[in-house]
């Protein structure tokens, strides 16, 4: 019979290969300043785009990880207006599910230092399920009214259960042991999220949502770290990339010893993850803002929407008919259009066979413009 975390003897008292995880923190640490400082070279315009999408992404893929979809534009305008960026909001009225579901994600990142209360989490709960039908206990712990909580996989009759959950009677007191860890705790923030991500999730004191509940509880953790960084990366977009090592990591974890290095080196790696990527794209940001700004004004919206494209991935080659076709303009002014990007020395042409197609100069396709 399978020994869970919580029947230890010595639950609640994590512990982990301190010289191994520390040297993983000092590289998230490294990777968060200088994504911070790629934040600075950002305009304000550009830095609350990016602030809206990082959030937008965060949410609608905690969501996907659990293979539950969100409207994306629902979710971006619902945080756009929160946030107070009316120019970014292009549905009017999201759903109260979707503004539900924001609110927890902001009240996360924008109260961070404020602690986590039962009431708090209730209220997030609450949120989480505003606005649809559902049989659950919203806003107060489960009570196990059909039976042991499981996490189970597999067609009804052939089930596998993975985890199943400490009673609901122990609940009350095992999740005020980890809001005191949360509140109280002299572990590194990051640290401290892991440990809450693993700990919430063991746990499972709700009926549903645990496990976006978790995350939103590392998300709150990680806004403690540097609050002047907001929210530009998504950790529920690298865990989806990495979906089954990520349930393959809790599950060893909850079944496991108290040593829970393993569950903490991968969250590190994957919170690494996360800021690379978020890296490599402010770093494309930042170039294509350098170049709007220094040819301010010499720019039609077409060639604007073209070197954005470019910048963030065109597909194919770049030719002058698709740009016509792209833009909805005759075939002239395709030319006229790209031969003044030529002459700007933004694109320049290729020459393969009979097609000519169109790329950015190295100086603006290079990482090395936004050091300029």
């Amino acid at each position: 019979m399978t020994q869970y975390i919580y029947q230890h003897p010595a639950w609640p008292n994590f512990q982990w290969n301190k010289t191994e995880i520390d040297l993983l923190l000092n590289e998230v640490l490294v990777s968060m300043g200088y994504l911070r400082g790629l934040v600075v070279g950002l305009g304000f315009k550009e830095q609350q785009q990016g602030q809206v999408a990082a959030i937008a992404q965060e949410i609608t893929q905690s969501f996907s990880i659990e293979g539950l979809k969100l409207n994306p534009s629902e979710v971006r305008s619902s945080i756009a207006h929160k946030l107070g960026f009316p120019e970014l909001v292009t549905v009017k009225r999201p759903s109260a599910n979707i503004d539900g579901i924001t609110q927890v994600a902001l009240d996360g990142i924008n109260h961070a230092d404020a602690p986590l209360t039962q009431e708090r989490l209730f209220s997030w709960y609450q949120w989480l399920f505003a606005g649809i039908q559902h049989d659950i206990d919203v806003g107060k712990y489960r009570a196990d009214r059909y039976g042991p909580m499981q996490v189970v996989s597999g067609m009804m009759g052939n089930e596998k259960v993975h985890y199943q959950a400490p009673p609901s009677a122990q609940v009350p007191a095992m999740m005020h042991a980890l809001l005191d860890f949360i509140n109280q705790s002299p572990e590194h923030h990051i640290l401290k999220a892991a440990v809450a991500h693993l700990w919430m999730v063991t746990i499972h004191p709700f009926d549903d949502g645990n496990g976006r509940l978790a995350r939103a509880i590392s998300e709150l953790l990680l806004a403690r770290v540097d609050a002047s960084l907001k929210r530009f990366y998504s950790m529920s977009e690298a865990i989806l990339r990495q979906r089954k090592a990520y349930y393959s990591s809790l599950e060893n974890a909850q079944s496991g010893t108290m040593d829970i290095s393993a569950w903490m080196r991968w969250f590190l790696l994957c919170l690494q993850d996360a800021l690379n990527r978020a890296a490599e794209t402010m770093q494309t940001v930042i170039r294509k803002y350098q170049l709007l700004h220094q040819f301010s004004g010499q720019l039609n919206e077409r060639q604007k929407k073209m070197i954005d494209r470019l910048m963030t991935g065109f597909k194919g080659n770049l030719t002058s008919a698709k740009w016509a076709k792209i833009n909805k303009v005759s075939q002239m002014t395709a030319n006229r259009d790209i031969a003044e990007l030529i002459t700007l020395k933004i694109l320049v042409s290729v020459d393969r066979g009979p097609h000519t197609h169109y790329v950015l100069t190295p100086t603006f396709a290079s990482d090395a413009f936004s050091q300029n």
